[in-house]
């Protein structure tokens, strides 16, 4: 069994979910990975297997570092970064696809939250306990997450078309408002 093989399934299978979502048939996946259907299950034992890993690999892309240096200067790369990643074409594609299939994968939903979105909220609680001394800095963590995606989230789901600020001038908005919130 080619890792070849196994790894031009997995990039059929993320393109066929993210245009169709589960209901996307592993017939059309191995199709588009020019391989015979027996070769995907040679790698995934089932579609659940194959969708559970092509989510795993999708939630990863979302994933953003903390940079070093001055403290607005940190926050503002992160969340053009953040921003850039959840709210671009695939960051919506992919939470369009992965949120109508949590309840049929509730396990697979927890285990990629902590592993993902959990984990950045952790890392970012971190750096704002460290760097503003945030009195509560997982709920900070939680709301400049909330604040850099949330209402542009539902948007960009909706297309509708994002007003005349440029996104740095938008993200730069949202950084400023959080400091401020939180200074003493």
């Amino acid at each position: 069994m080619s890792l070849l093989h196994r790894d031009r399934v997995l990039r059929a299978a993320t393109s066929s979910f993210l245009a169709r979502g589960y209901g996307s048939s592993v017939d059309d996946i191995a199709r588009r990975a020019r391989v015979a259907k027996q070769t995907v299950y040679q790698h995934f034992a089932s579609k659940d297997d194959l969708f559970k890993a092509v989510a795993g690999e999708l939630a990863k892309q979302i994933t953003v570092d903390l940079g070093k240096g001055e403290l607005r200067e940190s926050l503002l790369a992160f969340a053009l970064n953040y921003r850039k990643r959840a709210l671009g074409a695939q960051g919506i594609a992919t939470f369009r696809t992965l949120v109508p299939e949590v309840p049929r994968f509730r396990a697979l939903a927890r285990d990629m939250y902590a592993n993902t979105a959990g984990e950045m909220v952790r890392r970012l609680a971190e750096f704002l306990e460290q760097e503003l001394g945030a009195p509560d800095p997982q709920f900070s963590a939680e709301m400049l997450l909330s604040m850099l995606a949330g209402i542009d989230r539902m948007k960009r789901l909706f297309a509708v078309l994002p007003g005349a600020e440029t996104e740095t001038a938008r993200t730069a908005r949202i950084v400023d408002l959080f400091l401020k919130a939180h200074q003493r």
